[in-house]
């Protein structure tokens, strides 16, 4: 019985580690952050404005809702791929 358990919780695990890193690769990225039009709840974009140092890019997340809409934070995370324009 215990093997089973340790088998589920691997394939959970694996799960949750995939879907991290696919979300990451459909991540959107754009040149300003004006350039957001429509920020979507747990929905993240890349800002790549140059404001992040050397190897990071700023990810903008729609990280709670309120009665004004989606609240916007801000932070810098490792770059993923070749710098855009």
């Amino acid at each position: 019985m215990s093997h089973v358990t340790t088998i589920g919780r691997a394939s959970c695990l694996a799960l949750l580690i995939s879907t991290a890193l696919v979300s990451t690769a459909c991540a959107t990225t754009v040149g300003r952050e004006q350039d957001i039009v429509d920020l979507k709840l747990g929905q993240r974009v890349q800002v790549d404005d140059g404001t992040c140092p050397a190897g990071q890019v700023k990810e903008v997340r729609g990280s709670k809702m309120t009665d004004k809409g989606v609240v916007r934070t801000a932070s810098c995370v490792p770059r993923f791929g070749p710098k855009s324009r």
